[in-house]
């Protein structure tokens, strides 16, 4: 990884380890439902910004230099496994899977 990507990268992982302890002491405190939903989805996008900031480090590093080196059916494999992995999180529909949480919601304090 590149020295500037992994910058990046850290200080994107530290900013979501802050959402997940917000998150934890929300849930400690029996939050809004909703107020836990919108934090909650705030570190997925948070994630998927970090997935592609890694894979784009990926793409123009160890990709082009497996290429250069005679070695594509390597970036190949590795490729059609992340391409692999991120399929498996959505149905045949294209729609993501969402799994049901079970916590209780509370009415939100007026």
């Amino acid at each position: 990884m590149l020295p500037e990507t992994q910058q990046q990268a850290s200080r994107r992982l530290k900013i979501i380890a802050g959402q997940v302890e917000a998150l934890q002491k929300q849930v400690e405190e029996d939050r809004y439902c909703v107020d836990l939903l919108d934090l909650s989805l705030s570190v997925q996008r948070a994630l998927r910004s970090l997935d592609a900031l890694v894979l784009e480090g990926h793409l123009r590093t160890h990709v082009i230099e497996q290429v250069t080196n005679g070695e594509s059916e390597r970036a190949v494999r590795e490729l059609l496994r992340v391409y692999k992995i991120q399929g498996a999180r959505r149905d045949d529909s294209g729609r993501r899977h969402h799994r049901a949480r079970r916590t209780r919601c509370r009415k939100p304090l007026n």
